[in-house]
């Protein structure tokens, strides 16, 4: 898929060396909150009591440092990270029993943006930035000089409509910035043939992370297009740049008359969707089948349980060793006070209801302790129920009468959601799906409340499918590609959701030992987060952004691919045919790619795509954003377009990386809406929008099937300020690779590969002697190498230069 020195297109890059930092996550504290000031070894547990309901606060942060630390501590944030000269606003989802916890560690905790009564409204739009390293900063700087290079550079310039507003959006570096806190002030043309001044002015205001400068940024409505733009800065240095048109809507509609689409008309849980692909693959059994994933879920389901006490150390927890719905639910225990003086502690079970006569002095009181309690239970109910002392807490507490309290599971699903393991479905279809076309893979729902996700995959199958028979290029697709759409990666926590716990991000599978948040009280805590569970780059290897405590909403498991939803899409993607796939969640309107993680600190990316493969994913990000753009004016921003660690934040071991890294498929991923569960008509419109996108994608992966144009490639070369030498930079036709040398040698797949120049910039400039000969050749994205050359060495027609400035 992408161009590799061996030709395994299948490689993991070495784990950076923090073995220390992975052995610090790995023993923390499985609730401990890492403190923002707080006092060194004070823990304080995030837990969510059995019946809170969770609202989406805003909380402050100095910098980078603390969003890190925050991460670390597992609490399940929205994906929303607002940064600005004063600091960072993140959202979290939490109850008010982890607020409290968050507050005691000193997290400054602000306003409640989403409460559970507001599922029905959008909450307000999230915004994110780009992350950056340091050295990528500094190595702007120290490419300037002020002989002939401008001490300002203009980095992207986006024009792009909205609704009814038209922007114009710059990002630019100035080599001061670091120092200086002066805004930068852009200077707008009106259109071609127009004086730079007469579209107006905007300014720009620096983008620092982490007390690191790493550009100036800003957007603003303009009347007019503008064509070019001009930056001066305060040390009077000057860049102009030509203005590009972000997402344009193109003139010819790819949807022909009679092209049919709309076919969602409600939300739908797991058990719905499955049933609605099944019914597509009756109706059209020759484009398409419902496979059946090879790991079931460990079910919608749980041990019936309670919790009798009402401090830590007189609380026993009682679990029915039956699931709930096969007896535990019948279960009933009692703690009785004998009302006599002197007498033994003493259980009794008649059918499943259990009966436990207290312990009492010579005097009437009450002396039984929990610990007692659990061990009378396991002695004598031990074929009903499992007990244990609360949270690891020794029991030392007397217990008090209790009235007689029925175990259960919780669970409020309807009887036709099965609560037995659930097989889980994907539908595939094309009209060759024995591996030999070309596949894509989209998948839905890997968090349970994200609810618009997998109707965008339904939407998108039922247009495959009902435009296959009139639509010429609905037809192309079906015909010549090997779909696969798994509409809930998640069908256990969807259902909860559903049903339960609308805030309910993970699946349902409880990991908490005994000595932790196993018991009832936890319930609505438990889960594997589906999106921190797989191979690459994951808690397991070091990096940032997923959690070892079994209540976090990062929750990584208790080791990579621990789940079975995990490994389904693993199995999936071990197909070699495919080579694109979109993970749909929600919500924030983004899209992104790889690399998703980092390691703190120092924030240790895991590898960048090669400048080639990131032209590539912009590439083909375009085509797809203007397709969602297509369905109401809704623009996807530059700012939340790009890699995952940039735009967002760190997400150890997140699927797409694992796509990406591991088997070489070109992953992206959607952030659908700006809310988990929108009003009907806001999801309606999303569906719709983001549908257009995905079945853009499959055009793109039909492209790139039937890409036979080799690139071609050239030199520029321009004056440098050190005598003797001059600046060099390679051009392409299209998104490709160039691998060169400058010793006169043949250039293989060994050779020099030409570089970015930093996040979100282009080429890099190559600073050579004088005369210097440089070979090389071009490769693009799909194999096609520039004039079929033969990269082994032996081949001669590579393309060949001189670092000698043209002469007039």
């Amino acid at each position: 898929m992408r161009v590799s020195i061996s030709g395994d297109r299948r490689w993991r890059a070495p784990v950076v060396a923090i073995a220390a930092f992975s052995a610090v996550l790995l023993v923390s504290p499985a609730s401990a909150v890492t403190p923002a000031g707080g006092a060194a070894g004070q823990s304080v547990e995030l837990n969510r009591l059995p019946d809170e309901e969770a609202s989406v606060v805003e909380i402050l942060l100095a910098d980078s440092g603390e969003l890190d630390e925050l991460v670390a501590t597992g609490v399940d944030l929205d994906h929303h990270v607002s940064r600005t000269e004063e600091g960072i606003v993140v959202h979290a989802v939490v109850t008010p029993n982890e607020v409290a916890a968050l507050r005691a560690r000193g997290y400054q905790v602000g306003d409640v943006l989403f409460r559970p009564t507001d599922s029905a409204e959008r909450v307000a739009e999230r915004d994110a930035t780009i992350a950056a390293h340091k050295a990528e900063n500094r190595a702007f700087t120290a490419s300037l000089t002020a002989a002939d290079t401008s001490d300002v550079k203009i980095i992207r310039a986006d024009y792009y409509t909205s609704g009814t507003d038209q922007i114009l959006s710059v990002e630019a570096k100035w080599a001061e910035g670091q120092n200086s806190t002066s805004t930068l002030t852009v200077v707008r043309d009106s259109g071609p043939g127009t004086a730079l001044g007469s579209g107006g002015t905007q300014t720009i205001s620096r983008f620092v992370d982490a007390g690191v400068y790493l550009y100036h940024r800003g957007a603003s409505t303009v009347t007019t297009r503008p064509d070019r733009i001009q930056i001066t800065s305060p040390t009077g240095g000057v860049a102009v740049a030509q203005v590009k048109e972000w997402l344009p809507i193109p003139a010819d509609d790819p949807e022909g008359p009679g092209y049919q689409k709309d076919f969602v008309t409600s939300y739908l849980t797991p058990t719905e969707l499955y049933e609605r692909i099944h019914q597509l693959a009756a109706e059209f059994p020759d484009l398409a089948e419902v496979v059946e994933l090879p790991y079931q879920t460990n079910g919608y389901r749980r041990k019936a349980q309670t919790v009798l006490g009402t401090t830590n150390a007189n609380r026993v927890a009682v679990d029915s060793l039956a699931w709930g719905h096969e007896g535990g639910n019948e279960i009933s225990v009692e703690l009785v006070n004998p009302g006599a003086a002197g007498r033994p502690l003493s259980v009794s079970v008649t059918g499943k209801d259990i009966r436990v006569s207290l312990a009492t002095n010579a005097s009437g009181a009450l002396t039984t302790t929990a610990a007692q309690v659990v061990a009378a239970l396991n002695a004598n109910a031990g074929s009903l129920v499992r007990a244990y002392t609360y949270r690891g807490d020794a029991g030392a507490g007397v217990v008090a009468a209790t009235a007689r309290t029925a175990l259960t599971d919780g669970l409020k699903a309807p009887a036709s959601v099965s609560r037995d393991p659930h097989p889980m479905y994907a539908i595939r279809i094309g009209k060759h799906r024995d591996g030999s076309r070309m596949g894509v893979l989209a998948y839905a729902q890997e968090h349970a409340r994200e609810w618009v996700p997998p109707l965008v995959a339904i939407e998108t199958a039922e247009r495959l499918l009902r435009n296959y028979g009139h639509d010429g290029r609905t037809k192309q697709l079906v015909n010549n590609l090997d779909i696969w759409i798994a509409p809930s990666i998640n069908p256990d926590g969807g259902h909860y959701s559903f049903y339960d716990y609308a805030s309910q991000r993970k699946n349902m599978t409880n990991h908490c030992p005994l000595t932790d948040a196993a018991d009832a009280l936890g319930r609505n805590s438990w889960g594997v987060d589906n999106n921190r569970n797989y191979t690459e780059y994951s808690l397991f290897d070091g990096y940032s952004g997923a959690s070892s405590s079994c209540t976090s909403g990062t929750y990584a498991g208790p080791s990579e691919l621990s789940e079975p939803e995990d490994k389904n899409l693993d199995w999936l993607a071990q197909h070699k045919n495919i080579k694109f796939s979109m993970n749909l969640h929600s919500s924030g309107n983004y899209f992104m790619w790889s690399p998703g993680a980092y390691a703190t600190p120092g924030r240790i990316s895991a590898p960048r795509p090669t400048l080639a493969e990131e032209s590539f994913f912009w590439g083909a990000s375009s085509r797809i954003l203007t397709a969602i753009k297509r369905h109401r004016n809704m623009a996807v921003t530059p700012a939340r377009t790009g890699p995952i660690s940039d735009v967002l934040y760190s997400a150890a071991g997140n699927s797409g990386d694992m796509l990406w890294y591991k088997y070489g498929i070109y992953a992206w991923n959607f952030e659908v809406g700006t809310s988990f569960q929108p009003a009907w008509a806001e999801a309606h419109q999303e569906t719709m929008e983001f549908a257009n996108g995905l079945v853009e994608l499959m055009r793109v992966a039909r492209d790139f099937d039937t890409d036979h144009q080799r690139p071609k490639s050239g030199l520029s070369v321009t004056a440098s300020s050190t005598p003797g030498m001059v600046d060099v930079t390679f051009t392409v036709s299209e998104p490709a690779a160039v691998f060169y040398t400058v010793d006169g040698s043949a250039p293989t797949y060994s050779s020099t590969l030409y570089a970015s120049a930093g996040i979100r910039e282009g080429g890099e400039t190559l600073t050579l002697p004088v005369g210097t000969k440089i070979h090389w050749f071009s490769v693009d994205a799909a194999g096609n190498v520039e004039n079929n050359y033969r990269a082994d060495g032996t081949g001669k027609n590579y393309q060949k230069g001189s670092a000698v400035l043209p002469t007039s």
